[in-house]
C-alpha cells in the first residue's frame, strides 16, 4: 500500500516559486495503477519522489509502512523498487546482458551466481533472450525500453514505476509493452505514468488524473467514461467551417457527405443536427479537463 498525504513540491525558477505538486492525496494498492495527465502536470515529479530521487517540500509518503522522510525508510523502499524513468541512460557499447548485469551490481546483488540467474530471468521475461549478446546501440526504441524494464525488474521489486514507457514507440511495440506491464502487475504494484489515454484504458482498472500538480480525478476508467455521458456528440458538416461555441473537437473524419466531427462540451444547441453518442475514455478525459477549468488543445 502506498499512502500519499498533502504532498507538495516547490521549485525555484527565475527567482520565483513554481508549484510542481500542490497537496497530493492518494492511496494506491496492488495491481496496475494509471497516472494520467498532460505534459507538465507533475507526474514525473511525483514518480521521482516515490523513487526517492527527489525530496518533497512538505507532506508525507509511506510505502508498505516505510516513511520516505527518513533515511531508513528511503533505503527500505529502494530495496523493493524497480524504476524506469522517462529517459534512461543506456550504455550503447554494452550488450543487453552486460547492462542489466551492471545495474544488478548497483542494486546490491553481489553474488555472481545469483546475479547471473537474475539477469537471465529478466532478459527472458522481456523477450530479449535471443538478443542478450547484442550491443544496445543496434536496438530499436522498443527493444531499448524492454532493456529498461529488465534492469528495473532485476532485483524482483514489489513496486514497479514506469514513466511514459510507450512514448515514441510504434503501435506493435506499444501493444507488446502494455501486455508485458499487465503480466507484471499480477505479482506487484505497477504505477504507469503517461499522457497517452489509450495506454491507461488498455491496462488499468484504477487511475488518477493530475493537472497543474493536483489530483482532479480518482477512480476507474469506467467512471471517467461515465462522467462524460450526455456531453459527447458527432456532427457531420458539408462545409469547412469548424464547430465552436465552447465545443472541443476530439477527432475529425472525412466522409463522402462531408467532415464528421466528434465533439465534447456542455451543449450543442447551436447545431441541432448533432447526435449524442456514447463516450469513450478519451472523451471522458477531455470532458474532465474542460469541466475542471483546464485548457484542452483542440483541433
Amino acid at each position: 500500500m502506498i499512502k500519499i498525504s498533502s504532498l507538495t513540491k516547490t521549485y525555484r525558477a527565475n527567482k520565483r516559486a513554481v508549484n510542481a505538486l500542490n497537496g497530493i492525496d492518494l492511496q494506491i494498492g496492488a495491481g496496475m495503477f494509471g497516472l494520467l495527465g498532460p505534459n507538465g502536470a507533475g507526474k514525473t515529479t511525483l514518480m521521482r519522489i516515490l523513487a526517492g530521487i527527489v525530496n518533497p517540500s512538505s507532506g508525507s509518503l509511506r510505502v508498505n509502512g516505510h516513511n520516505l522522510a527518513t533515511e531508513a525508510g528511503k533505503q527500505a523502499v529502494k530495496s523493493m523498487l524497480g524504476y524506469l524513468p522517462q529517459e534512461l541512460g543506456l550504455y550503447p557499447d554494452l550488450t543487453a546482458a552486460q547492462f542489466v548485469d551492471y545495474m544488478a551490481i548497483l542494486k546490491g546483488i553481489d553474488d555472481p551466481r545469483a546475479r547471473q540467474q537474475s539477469v537471465e530471468r529478466v532478459i527472458e521475461l522481456v523477450g530479449l533472450s535471443q538478443e542478450a549478446g547484442r550491443k544496445i546501440k543496434g536496438f530499436s526504441g522498443g527493444m531499448k525500453r524492454r532493456v529498461g524494464i529488465a534492469q528495473a525488474l532485476v532485483n524482483d521489486p514489489k513496486l514497479l514505476i514506469v514513466d511514459e514507457p510507450t512514448a515514441g514507440l510504434d503501435p506493435e511495440e506499444r501493444i507488446r509493452f502494455r501486455n508485458l506491464l499487465v503480466r507484471l502487475a499480477a505479482e506487484r504494484t505497477v504505477i504507469l505514468s503517461t499522457h497517452i489515454v489509450e495506454d491507461i484504458g488498455q491496462t488499468c482498472r484504477d487511475m488518477a488524473v493530475l493537472a497543474r500538480g493536483q489530483v482532479i480525478f480518482r477512480g476507474s476508467p469506467a467512471e471517467l467514461i461515465q462522467s462524460a455521458t450526455g456531453h459527447v456528440w458527432t456532427l457531420t458538416s458539408s462545409n469547412s467551417e469548424k464547430p465552436n461555441h465552447d465545443l472541443t473537437i476530439v477527432s475529425m473524419l472525412h466522409l463522402a457527405e462531408g467532415i464528421q466531427y466528434r465533439l465534447v462540451g456542455h451543449s450543442t444547441e447551436e447545431y441541432p443536427a448533432a447526435e449524442n453518442v456514447q463516450p469513450g475514455l478519451e472523451d471522458g478525459y477531455v470532458w474532465l479537463m474542460k469541466s475542471s477549468g483546464y485548457a484542452v488543445d483542440a483541433l
